[in-house]
């Protein structure tokens, strides 16, 4: 979201960082920030709780300092139905409004044009219809906000024609 971010540490999955270690994916670098005194990562939610890291605020569009959890993951997935584009594609980060936390985002699923023969199809569809309808009940439990409604009702409907 910075320019001045973006040109001097980088941007993407990969950047630049001036000092520190590094480490790949969220699992390692909670198990990194948690071994070294006074240091400082970024991971998903889930994985600082795992580990019982201590987390901060983050300054949200609406200028409120928020903390992740449940509630402010789902505030800032509040407007994306709106503006959702014909193949899913929106994003939360930095949404609008007092409660919303600032760098949240989905968990994709990126699928085939081709779902294969034979039971694969079947299954995969089912899968995901459950994951939409029934599994949503249960994603908070792991500690992962619930879709809204209006998106889980789209995607279905995608699912559908897919039958």
């Amino acid at each position: 979201m910075s320019p001045e971010w973006k040109k001097s540490v980088g941007a993407g999955s990969m950047v630049r960082w001036p000092v520190g270690e590094g480490a790949e994916g969220n699992e390692a670098i909670a198990n990194l920030v948690q071994k070294t005194p006074n240091s400082i990562g970024y991971v998903g939610w889930v994985y600082a709780l795992r580990h019982q890291l201590s987390f901060g605020a983050v300054r949200n569009a609406a200028g409120e300092f928020v903390q992740a959890d449940l509630e402010s993951v789902t505030a800032a997935a509040k407007g994306a139905p709106r503006a959702m584009t014909s193949d899913f594609r929106v994003s939360i980060t930095d949404a609008p409004g007092k409660d919303a936390y600032p760098i949240a985002t989905f968990t994709w699923w990126l699928l085939p044009r081709e779902l294969g023969a034979g039971d694969k199809k079947p299954a995969l569809i089912n899968l995901l219809k459950w994951v939409l309808t029934s599994g949503q009940k249960q994603c908070s439990a792991l500690g992962y906000a619930p879709l809204p409604r209006a998106i889980a009702s789209r995607e279905l409907e995608i699912l559908d024609t897919l039958n």
